[in-house]
């Protein structure tokens, strides 16, 4: 099976696709909503991120929308597993976004779909902050794009939004509130933009070399240790 990417010219269609067959599949009696969270939600409402392999989403239906994402995934040759819930185990969920998710669209009269926009998204971008995902560029795209768009987000919005999610910053390392004060105190976040998406792509490659080389050894424990320290070896070869 090919893997396909999710952009913001084709996630309606793959929504609109989801909400039919979850219709004809025996739902059509139970209305559906699914929330998207992290890069689905991102496309959904930014044009800086050109795309994503998988959607993570808060789903609530019946069970018959497991089937829909099972056939819309075999129909369109889509990734197994292209529609996900995993990210509740992860540590930037909280029962708490589906309070602060807003309105997308509704597809076929039977599926409502919500994202999680803004200040938001920021808190559980800095939560994650992760060096080898889209984690800190994502950051930086959300303020470019609200300062372009002469709405731009300021540290209060975004402290009251890791309040209302999280109850503290005491979930966000240092480092990662202080890039973040970087990045609004700039005339244009969009400026440093393509910086960080470089160092989160070199982080990626280091990572995936050393893993290569030391099966099984990296850990999330371990993961920025070693990643520093791939980062000093690789800039020892080239001075």
């Amino acid at each position: 099976m090919s893997e396909r990417s999710f952009t913001t010219e084709n996630i309606d269609f793959y929504l609109r696709e989801l909400a039919k067959a979850y219709k004809k599949m025996g739902g059509k009696d139970t209305p559906a909503e699914i929330i998207l969270i992290g890069g689905a939600a991102i496309l959904a409402n930014y044009g800086f991120r050109e795309m994503t392999y998988d959607m993570d989403a808060i789903i609530n239906a019946s069970s018959a929308m497991n089937d829909a994402i099972r056939r819309v995934g075999d129909e369109y040759q889509l990734p197994v597993g292209w529609l996900k819930t995993d990210f509740r185990h992860t540590k930037s969920f909280t029962p708490r976004l589906i309070q602060f998710s807003k309105y997308y669209k509704t597809f076929a009269g039977i599926l409502s779909v919500r994202t999680i926009t803004g200040e938001y998204l920021i808190a559980m971008k800095m939560v994650s902050a992760r060096q080898y995902k889209n984690d800190l560029s994502d950051i930086v795209g959300i303020v470019g794009e609200h300062q372009h768009n002469k709405n731009p987000l300021t540290l209060e919005q975004i402290d009251r939004a890791v309040c209302d999610l999280y109850g503290s910053w005491s979930v966000i390392e240092p480092d990662t509130r202080q890039l973040l004060e970087r990045v609004l105190a700039l005339p244009d976040a969009f400026a440093v933009y393509q910086e960080y998406r470089n160092a989160e792509l070199e982080a990626k490659d280091l990572l995936v070399a050393f893993e290569k080389k030391y099966p099984k050894v990296l850990q999330e424990s371990n993961l920025k240790d070693i990643l520093q320290q791939a980062r000093k070896k690789k800039q020892a070869k080239t001075h």
